[in-house]
């Protein structure tokens, strides 16, 4: 039996940046509950389902280290999935939610059955070869309105007690969904399999001879990858009652990309902070002639060239290192 304490590779975060890192959960918790008092809460559920989103994608890339150029498709299909039970089928939302979630799940474990049988860019490659197939899977598939998508989406009720076209109602919904899919996350990667997930980033071919099932492993954190992206895109779908072709086209994977890598991969709060800073971006720059892509693609470059670890884990590292001075 092979021993956990080897199988454990060295640690993406030190104890400062760990203990920071709880203290900014418990802060964004608190400041949860007050945001829809202060700010538009539509914003604010398209911001907390993209850092979701960011979040599945942290658990494969971070913590594990497969870079998937197709989670558009888990997060898109997922979104079709629910509008479509909840629209036609007229299920409830929390039922037409657990329909995409596991579509989703469903999608991820076909998708990863071939794509983790190559590795670095041949195993992103195919993810992004099997997610356009299934983008033009969308544009032809009748459940799913082609070019129009599936608009009209009703919220529905909650338990069949919660009204959740109230937008106050509705916000709370989401943002409990949202701290479960973080839990759900933060569970994974603080227990003995996350600490596997580790151990094959780092050093895949010791994982393997300490006995460890590489690719079984590989393909469960695939699939809990996708279920939350579903979960992420189920959610998005409710908000704002309709899903399309742009969540489900290779530019919503390349977005994804960005906002983990610009926020910090293998860190919980990461993700959650670049999905914030592009999504309000995004809406700053809405309005205005100046393009949205150059202007992401301008913060991508200045990211990769400047904060490596991304930002939040550049003040991770600085914490890090301001620490053992100290020490020392």
């Amino acid at each position: 039996m092979p021993d956990m304490a080897d199988a454990t590779a060295q640690p993406p975060q030190g104890r400062t940046a760990n203990h920071a890192e709880m203290i900014l959960i418990g802060f964004g918790i608190v400041a949860l509950l007050a945001l829809p008092f202060f700010v538009y809460p539509i914003f604010v559920m398209k911001m907390m389902c993209f850092a979701l989103f960011a979040c599945a994608f942290n658990l494969l890339l971070g913590y594990t280290g497969l870079l998937s150029f197709g989670h558009a498709a888990f997060f898109g299909g997922a979104a079709y999935f629910t509008a479509h039970a909840v629209k036609v089928w007229g299920v409830s939302p929390e039922i037409g939610i657990l329909i995409g979630v596991a579509g989703a799940a469903l999608l991820g474990l076909v998708i990863g059955f071939f794509a983790i049988r190559r590795q670095g860019i041949y195993f992103a490659m195919i993810t992004l070869a099997l997610s356009q197939m299934f983008y033009f899977f969308c544009v032809q598939a009748r459940f799913t309105g082609g070019e129009d998508g599936i608009q009209g989406v009703p919220r529905g009720t909650f338990l069949g007690i919660f009204d959740l076209r109230d937008e106050h109602t509705m916000y709370y919904f989401v943002a409990a969904n949202f701290l479960v899919g973080l839990f759900f996350v933060w569970r994974i990667v603080n227990s003995p399999f996350g600490l596997i997930l580790r151990s094959i980033r780092e050093n895949e071919s010791r994982a393997i001879s300490l006995g460890y099932s590489v690719q079984n492993y590989k393909l469960a954190a695939f699939v809990m990858s996708a279920a939350l992206a579903g979960l992420a895109g189920a959610i998005k779908a409710l908000v704002f009652q309709f899903a399309t072709l742009t969540d489900v086209a290779w530019q919503m994977s390349g977005e994804v990309i960005l906002m983990t890598l610009l926020g910090g991969i293998g860190t919980m709060v990461g993700p959650i902070f670049g999905a914030g800073f592009v999504v309000a971006l995004q809406n700053l720059l809405a309005t205005s002639d100046f393009p949205v892509t150059i202007a992401t693609g301008l913060i991508f470059m200045i990211c990769v060239l400047i904060f490596r670890r991304g930002i939040v884990g550049e003040i991770y590292a600085w914490l890090e290192r301001r620490r053992s001075t100290g020490t020392n």
